[in-house]
């Protein structure tokens, strides 16, 4: 361990001669090109479903999700028993036609506004519940997406995690919102197809006992003919949309990726406005914003080529559907077997199996595009699990906290996601209460070093020991403002009133912001409202609020003039004279408010970061004596 260094001066005082940092040979590691979180994998729906049941299981919030789907499907069923009781009727109703029997007219229409006054009452029930079902999906996937997505660390690391670590937005926002609505429409769509088929199979096979069939004398009656038949015409459908429609699984995917980056593109033009103005570079941003789109469009084209030939299909069987029961049944009903009140029945049951039958083919955009969405939040989700984005076998930065409350490098190498050293072989101390700046040329991996003492850099090797988290406040090139008022801003994270409105006015006017305190309740875009200088000032006031017993700053003064950064950097020898501070910087100026410097010096093989004692300045000559004798003998 190297000897503690000198306790820090009161003052800023000049700085100490600076500790040269030299390049040291290492063997790159094997990191793969691109870090992913985890490998690209096809679509495989048992995985995922296998996925989503390990991790909402415990979710809060399934519990409400299974009572709607069980009440959904109760009601299913009361609708199912509705459908045949209906069925029935039709039958009675059409024998009654045939017979011209009035009286039974009659009786049987009062007896229709009863089944269809039973029938609309559980279908408003369903859809009611349904439609409760897609958001209390979408709550219960995005409120755990979103607990797994914010835990510490994550948002950062996630940046390295590959194809399915990019815009998170889209995966919480837009596939959560697809993936519910499609779950409980697909769901109950299919609970109903099923009990449909269990429902009217019964009635269909008994009533394929009237279709018989008379060949050469003799009277020929198959079991369960109008069932074989559905189930033939169905298959079929099936077998052909499935042929067919299959690309659309893949075209669904590429489709919200698509949309995905389109719309990060808007979003950046949008908040980079100021410069792209100052630039000129519309015309640039244009041909970038036409290329996405038309990445879009041309991905729509195939999807719509693929929706066109799915269509022949769905909708050549959904139109021979209405006369191919009266076909398979016609032979019974004109060889006297059956009656026109029984052709009727037997063509509506039929009508209901094979409809239940052909779901498949009915729902199979509709499936692709579920299909599409369960894969990349299954996905999304895995990434989560898989953080940080470390090749396997490779080591990891380790951190642990310091047993007396000290930071401390020990033997801590700092790689870049491909095996580049950024800092090989650091060994640093800092004691609590000093002053320490970094300085370096730019991409020497200051800022690096900045993410690894936060934890958010896994990639290297060694220890890092730390203070307590708590204990420590990091202050980033560019200050985090959150949406919300100004107050808000300014004691974040901590609750809004977690700190007195005096102590709040307090900090603004001791950074020189002064001309906010009648602001502290606006709602707005600070990050927007505010300059650069005036946010980084803002920064400071919230540290001057927290009053954190480390601080550590990655070029938090950079847009200040020296009137304003000595005045904020002053906050450390007055209010926070007990603060520890680790500084990133360029200006020259800011080692005034530093007691110890340390350089990082770029290499071929990567630098290395390492505390040596402040250089020696050689003996003087004794010419140098006299001389220096001679100046303060004739001085003033």
């Amino acid at each position: 361990m190297p000897a503690s260094p000198p306790p820090p001066n009161e003052r800023p005082g000049p700085p100490q001669a600076v500790a040269a940092i030299v390049p040291l040979a290492a063997t790159k590691p094997a990191f793969t090109d691109d870090v992913t979180a985890a490998p690209i994998q096809g679509f495989n729906l048992a995985r995922d479903l296998r996925l989503f049941a390990r991790v909402l299981r415990p979710a809060q919030g399934g519990r409400v999700v299974l009572a709607i789907f069980i009440g959904s499907i109760v009601v299913t069923i009361a609708n199912m028993l509705g459908q045949v009781r209906l069925n029935e009727w039709n039958g009675q109703f059409f024998d009654a036609v045939g017979r011209k029997d009035l009286s039974a007219f009659v009786q049987f229409l009062w007896t229709f506004l009863v089944i269809i006054a039973m029938l609309l009452t559980l279908t408003v029930a369903q859809t009611f519940l349904q439609e409760r079902l897609k958001f209390r999906l979408r709550e219960w996937i995005s409120l755990h997406l979103l607990a797994e997505w914010l835990k510490p660390m994550r948002i950062y690391q996630m940046s390295f995690a590959g194809p399915y670590g990019r815009n998170p937005d889209q995966r919480i926002q837009e596939d959560t919102r697809l993936l519910g609505d499609a779950s409980a429409d697909l769901g109950c769509g299919m609970v109903y197809a099923l009990l449909q088929i269990v429902a009217f199979v019964g009635v269909l096979w008994t009533l394929s006992a009237q279709v018989t069939f008379r060949v050469a004398g003799y009277v020929i009656a198959i079991p369960g003919y109008m069932v074989w038949c559905a189930l033939a015409y169905a298959a079929v459908g099936s077998v052909l949309t499935w042929l067919v429609g299959r690309p659309l699984i893949v075209l669904n995917g590429e489709r919200y990726a698509r949309e995905a980056e389109f719309r990060f593109a808007l979003v950046r033009v949008n908040e980079s406005g100021e410069s792209i103005a100052l630039h000129g570079g519309e015309k640039d941003e244009q041909k970038h914003l036409e290329a996405a789109l038309a990445a879009v469009v041309d991905t729509m084209r195939r999807i719509s080529t693929s929706l066109a030939q799915l269509t022949w299909i769905t909708s050549g069987t959904g139109w021979l559907s209405f006369v191919v029961p009266i076909l398979v049944a016609a032979p019974a009903y004109f060889g006297g077997a059956l009656t026109l009140g029984g052709l009727i029945m037997v063509a509506g049951a039929f009508a209901q199996v094979q409809g239940a039958m052909r779901w498949f083919v009915d729902n199979f955009s509709r499936l692709a595009d579920w299909r599409a969405a369960i894969h990349r939040v299954a996905r999304f989700r895995e990434t989560l699990d898989n953080l940080p984005a470390v090749d396997e076998g490779s080591e990891e930065i380790k951190r642990a906290l310091h047993p007396e409350g000290y930071l401390a490098f020990e033997g801590v190498r700092i790689l870049l996601p491909d095996g580049h050293i950024v800092i090989e072989e650091a060994n640093v101390s800092v004691m609590p209460g000093e002053r320490v700046l970094i300085v370096g040329e730019t991409g020497a991996g200051k800022s690096t070093l900045f993410r690894a003492v936060a934890g958010l850099w896994p990639w290297g090797s060694g220890t890092i020991l730390t203070p307590k988290p708590e204990s420590m406040a990091f202050l980033p090139q560019r200050p985090y403002l959150p949406l919300g008022t100004l107050r808000n801003a300014l004691t974040y994270p901590a609750a809004v009133d977690a700190f007195s409105d005096a102590d709040v006015r307090q900090a603004l006017e001791r950074c020189g912001l002064g001309n906010l305190v009648d602001k502290l309740d606006k709602d707005d875009r600070w990050d927007k409202e505010l300059s650069l200088g005036e946010q980084e000032r803002l920064a400071f006031a919230r540290v001057l609020l927290h009053k954190p017993a480390w601080v550590f700053l990655d070029e938090a003064t950079a847009a200040l003039d020296e009137g304003s950064q000595a005045n904020v950097m002053g906050l450390f020898n007055a209010e926070l004279k007990d603060t520890t501070v680790m500084s990133i910087g360029h200006r020259p100026d800011l080692a005034a408010y530093h007691t110890r410097t340390l350089q990082i010096i770029h290499g071929q093989n990567g630098d290395r970061l390492s505390i040596k004692p402040p250089a020696v300045l050689p003996p003087l000559a004794p010419r140098d004596w006299l001389h220096r004798i001679a100046d303060w003998l004739t001085g003033p």
